[in-house]
């Protein structure tokens, strides 16, 4: 039997997504739970000025949490309803399985985007085509995330472990980089060590765009800043495609 993919791909999505949104509206908020208490605190401890850097950093939070939701959600459905094993059985891949999966995460991320969108037109200074370089930064951001999260929900034996990890994975890619400030608020030695973060590459781009750097965001940077976030992105799709154990060995 041939896969049909679209079909395959919009029944996860209806599955994952919108059928537990409309049980649970409740899921909304949760997903502004986390980027809103952080730009709480900005707000609290920096004032009006530290907002538009809550705005960036909100934006980049929210497409991360795809990454650690879909880790937590595949792994329920691989240990907990054996769902990973009928589709493997079935004509369905794992490449048309993950797509699901990962447009279905970003249903519930919808609201949280909406809103940070819109926040990030009023406190924001948009350069030229910057809502393009946003678009393509969270883009990448996603294809990361979404690897990230397939790789580690394929090795992950219960979902307990799913919230071990997922706090650990919180704060290394967006509280200690420099996601909610600007990155030469770092102690100069340790800046490098920032720019092991993708979120630090994708922070970059969001910021310069919203035209929040002190510097304006150049051609050149913008496009150092895109090429290494997308080597991110293609290093860890490659390492889910080889390392992720999708089938039962």
């Amino acid at each position: 039997m041939k896969e049909r993919k679209l079909p395959s791909v919009w029944a996860i999505v209806s599955m994952n997504g919108f059928l537990p949104l409309r049980r649970q509206p409740l899921f909304l908020i949760n997903t502004l739970t986390s980027p809103f208490s952080f730009l709480f605190l900005l707000f609290i401890v920096g004032g009006a000025a530290a907002i538009p850097y809550g705005v960036a950093g909100g934006l980049v939070l929210t497409i991360l949490s795809i990454g650690t939701s879909l880790q937590g959600d595949m792994t329920h459905y691989k240990t907990d309803l054996k769902f990973q094993e009928m589709v493997v059985a079935s004509p369905v891949k794992a490449g048309t399985y993950v797509t699901g999966m990962a447009l279905s995460e970003f249903v519930f991320s919808i609201p949280g985007m909406t809103v940070f969108v819109v926040l990030s037109f009023v406190y924001g200074h948009y350069i030229f085509l910057g809502g393009l370089v946003v678009a393509a930064a969270l883009v990448l951001l996603w294809i990361f995330a979404t690897a990230l999260g397939f790789t580690l929900a394929t090795y992950l034996a219960d979902v307990r472990e799913t919230f071990m990890i997922a706090p650990i994975l919180s704060i290394a890619l967006t509280v200690v980089p420099p996601v909610y400030y600007p990155v030469d608020r770092i102690w100069a030695p340790l800046r490098p060590l920032a720019y092991l973060s993708p979120t630090t590459w994708a922070a970059n781009l969001v910021q310069g765009a919203l035209g929040l750097s002190p510097t304006p965001l150049t051609l050149a940077q913008g496009l150092l800043d895109g090429a290494v976030l997308l080597l991110f992105a293609i290093v860890l799709f490659l390492i889910a495609w080889k390392k992720a154990q999708w089938r039962e060995r």
